[in-house]
């Protein structure tokens, strides 16, 4: 979808909350109230002016008789009045600004936490980020500087009506104001779409060049790469600041352009005026006020429609992701107290599919998935999480058979846990509540002595409130890993994936703690994906998947399994 700048207004009031709508109703008559008060305020001056003169309105007078000090006085009045209804007015724009960007963000979330998973297979992190964090800023803007047009047009149109009640021969220049306006607004908008593009572009490359930048850190020093590195990025923010640049000086030519034309028109509206007969020098004093007062809404406007401009491919990129489908997740959960015994599944990814037979998936056993790199091990755990359909499921759980969506609602209540996750909640105990809200201090204790971290916290100075992303505290990679399989505990999930979930652990410390939930959790079907053979020993079957793609079911001997514990 590619939107024209000049209609992103009216597409951006649409994505308005309903309950806004009134307060955007009152809005438009707060301005429309400021822009009379102003335009008022500026006819009150004429009096003051030139004491004693009346001024010919249509076909009556305004004259303020009475003392100097009462016309100062009731121009004083006016102004305040403006001045409080403007104040009002903007403070009512910021609330609404503030509640347009934070549904906008809340919506696309939202949206992206009930996408389906395949639908995001060919969307980088960094483009995600971008939507959810700088992208809602041009958003924000963009919808600022509609408000912001919103006031221009209803005060140029009270002054321009002002002043042709006061002279109405001056109805002439009107279509003159106009065409200045809309050829002010369409100079450079070819060149400022272009570079707004590029703009929000550069902004998703930085995103991507900054994303987990310790790991990256590494990567670069051990490579000696650091010269290179500060080159990309250099690269990427001298673009970044062109574009900038390059806006603003837009932003200036506009106003340069508009300013000027303004002026020369104004300048050739005062002269008619001076020059037509019957228009005296009150009636000329009191446009020359009004036009005057719209020059600052017109720079104002032209700023506007550069940010509108540069909203816009925000704008196209926000919507391409509103436009996600929303997964099919089951919301009924059904009991799982048995067996579910998967006759076959066929799946893809992988390219040549994907083909399993046999697999019963028992509560109180593990399960390993092992094999290479690249075979489908991630997309065979997103159809057992109940996350991806696959191609083709038939199963039974006890003697009923079942479809995908009944598997899906037997697992419902599950826990995924992937290598690549790092805890984003603020301490250890935040972390922990998040998986189990209503899990008193006690608990969380007792699962994280399970996971072999609870003498690590005993021995930080603030124990379960130990920041996770605070240097000061130096949790490592391991450390975190134990913390999100406390949180597997305390879920008490029946159904367990953890796809590589404990792959920065020693051999010993995943033994212990494999055995560990297999103890807390005798009512789970743990799943887990490794490559180690000390987790083979621990399996009660395992499902191993060669480089042809053939997939075999072998179950563990208790002997073996014995002998491992």
């Amino acid at each position: 979808m590619t939107l024209p700048g000049l209609a992103l207004p009216r597409t951006l009031m649409r994505t308005m909350s309903r309950d806004d709508l009134p307060w955007l109703a009152l809005y438009v008559v707060l301005s429309l109230g400021s822009a009379l008060t102003g335009s008022l305020a500026a006819v009150s001056l004429v009096p003051l002016m030139q004491p004693g003169h009346a001024l010919p309105l249509a076909d009556g007078l305004y004259a303020l008789h009475g003392s100097i000090e009462l016309q100062a006085a009731i121009f004083a009045g006016i102004t305040v009045g403006f001045a409080l209804t403007r104040w009002q007015a903007a403070r009512l724009g910021a609330g609404l600004v503030s509640r347009y960007g934070v549904g906008l963000r809340n919506r696309v979330h939202a949206r992206l936490i009930d996408a389906p998973l395949p639908a995001l297979a060919h969307v980088t992190s960094a483009e995600i980020a971008q939507v959810l964090t700088h992208n809602g800023e041009i958003l924000i803007q963009g919808f600022s500087a509609t408000l912001q047009l919103l006031v221009a047009g209803v005060t140029c149109l009270i002054s321009l009506g002002f002043a042709c009640w006061i002279s109405p021969s001056l109805v002439v220049a009107v279509p003159v104001l106009l065409g200045v306006g809309i050829l002010s607004s369409r100079m450079f908008g070819r060149e400022q779409s272009r570079v707004s593009r590029q703009y929000v572009s550069d902004l998703t490359r930085l995103f991507w060049q900054s994303e987990d930048f310790p790991r990256r850190l590494r990567h670069v020093r051990s490579f000696e790469r650091e010269e290179a590195e500060k080159a990309g990025y250099d690269q990427i923010s001298a673009r970044l600041g062109q574009g900038y640049r390059r806006q603003l000086e837009l932003v200036a030519s506009g106003r340069l352009l508009l300013e000027v034309l303004a002026a020369a028109c104004i300048a050739g509206v005062f002269v008619l005026s001076n020059r037509w007969h019957g228009i005296d020098q009150a009636a000329l004093i009191a446009v020359s006020l009004l036009l005057g007062r719209l020059l600052p809404y017109l720079v104002s406007t032209r700023q506007s429609f550069q940010q509108l401009r540069s909203a816009v491919p925000a704008f196209e990129l926000w919507q391409r992701y509103m436009q996600l489908p929303a997964a099919d997740i089951a919301t009924s959960v059904v009991p799982l107290d048995g067996t579910v015994h998967i006759e076959h599944m066929h799946l893809q990814p992988p390219p040549g599919g994907l083909d399993i037979r046999g697999l019963a998936l028992v509560p109180g056993e593990l399960t390993l998935i092992a094999g290479d790199s690249g075979i489908g091990k991630s997309s065979l755990v997103d159809v057992l999480a109940g996350m991806t359909p696959p191609r083709a499921f038939v199963a039974r759980f006890g003697e009923r058979r079942i479809g995908f969506e009944d598997y899906r609602r037997l697992v419902r209540n599950g826990a995924y846990v992937s290598q690549s996750v790092r805890p984003w909640q603020r301490t250890v105990r935040d972390c922990l509540r998040w998986a189990a809200p209503e899990a008193s201090d006690e608990e969380l204790g007792s699962a994280l002595a399970d996971v072999g971290l609870d003498k690590r916290l005993a021995s930080s100075r603030d124990g379960l409130d130990t920041a996770l992303s605070d240097a000061s505290s130096r949790l490592s990679g391991g450390e975190l890993q134990r913390v999100l399989l406390a949180q597997v505990i305390l879920r008490q999930p029946c159904l367990a994936v953890l796809d590589e979930a404990t792959g920065a652990l020693d051999a010993a410390a995943e033994r212990s703690i494999l055995l560990a939930l297999k103890r807390r959790l005798p009512r789970t079907i743990l799943i887990v994906v490794s490559h180690r053979a000390n987790v083979a020993m621990l399996a009660d079957q395992t499902l191993s998947i060669g480089a042809d793609l053939v997939a075999q079911v072998t179950r563990t001997g208790s002997v073996q399994r014995a002998a491992a514990v």
